[in-house]
């Protein structure tokens, strides 16, 4: 499959100044740029700015990134699953994950999540893929934003459907781990009938589900 990618900007005014949503950006952009110090959820700044980097340079990764200047305080990724997920297994070339979505602390109160999502999928060639986010409320700053588990799940489903994410029923061990963790996607509207059908047995596949 051939992963095309056009490049779109938002603006966002806010009482911190502007803020540039953009993207899909590529590794050189990505090196130019600083990483806030508050973008630490998954690992130290400078290393999530390296990882991000290196799905940038991945034929199908595309990452959207918002900045003040030319630091970043915001991202989401998009990438083929990791080859030892559950989510690979169906070796699917039209289906995305959404990654990683980090926005630093000062700067959540702006919309940003919602506009690096909308700023992704202002690609037309975003209609060619399904787009699946699992939600695990392990990976949820709930200590950051006081919130409890079902307020963060309530605010993720709201920024994730204001995309056209919907919530999908799984029987993904991990995901059923714990009733507050979900399964949301995406399905594209050039996504042909087979594709989808493989969705729905990777994502079901005790029967119990249908």
């Amino acid at each position: 499959m051939e992963h095309q990618k056009k490049y779109h900007q938002t603006i966002l005014q806010t009482d911190k100044g502007k803020l540039i949503v953009e993207g899909p950006v590529s590794p050189e952009s990505l090196k130019k740029h600083s990483f806030h110090p508050g973008l630490t959820a998954f690992r130290h700044p400078r290393e999530q700015q390296e990882a991000i980097t290196e799905i940038a340079q991945l034929p199908e990764g595309r990452i959207i990134i918002t900045r003040k200047a030319t630091e970043i305080v915001a991202y989401v990724t998009f990438l083929y699953p990791d080859p030892l997920e559950y989510w690979s297994e169906g070796n699917m070339k039209d289906l995305l994950e959404l990654g990683a979505i980090e926005v630093a602390a000062p700067y959540r109160k702006y919309g940003v999540a919602r506009a690096l999502l909308n700023t992704a999928f202002m690609d037309s060639f975003m209609e060619n893929y399904i787009v699946i986010s699992t939600e695990y409320y392990w990976h949820w700053d709930l200590k950051g934003t006081g919130l409890s588990i079902w307020e963060y799940r309530d605010i993720m489903e709201k920024v994730m459907s204001s995309a056209g994410l919907e919530w999908f029923a799984t029987d993904d061990p991990e995901i059923t781990a714990h009733p507050a963790n979900c399964l949301m996607a995406r399905i594209g509207k050039n996504v042909p009938a087979e594709s989808i059908e493989t969705f729905d047995r990777l994502r079901l596949r005790s029967r119990f589900f249908y």
